[in-house]
């Protein structure tokens, strides 16, 4: 995928200033994961299998597109119990816009938001529980 240019120039600028997809998608996973009620951020196969292999896995759950329109991104998330998901969701856009335009002053066309499951207290305690004995 191309670099992406920032929104704001300068007439004094010493050159150009391009932006790699890979760091808008740090930004917006980093950004989204610190919102209560988030559990995680979904990954798919592959990103699983690169995080084996010491891959950074900040990408897994977000998705980004550039096209005419701007820069959307999809985030992919499980979110725990007992939340309110419409309320969690409204505050996984406005964070990570807000991230991605204080880090990189690029305005995203849209966030849209998937969840793709609710994660119960149990389930939280059991991975846990394995995550301790892989250890």
């Amino acid at each position: 995928m191309e670099n992406i240019q920032g929104t704001r120039s300068s007439r004094q600028s010493a050159g150009a200033i391009e932006i790699a997809p890979e760091v808008l998608e740090v930004i917006s996973h980093i950004a989204a994961n610190e919102v209560e009620g988030v559990f995680a951020l979904k990954g798919n196969f592959s990103a699983d299998v690169k995080r084996l292999f010491g891959q950074s896995y900040y990408k897994n759950g977000v998705a980004l597109t550039h096209d005419q329109d701007g820069i959307s991104l999809d985030i992919y998330c499980n979110l725990t119990y007992g939340v309110n998901v419409p309320k969690v969701a409204l505050e996984i856009q406005k964070r990570v816009k807000d991230q991605v335009y204080q880090m990189a002053d690029i305005n995203l066309a849209e966030v849209n938001v998937h969840v793709v499951s609710i994660v119960t207290e149990n389930q939280i305690k059991k991975s846990k529980a394995g995550a301790l004995k892989d250890d």
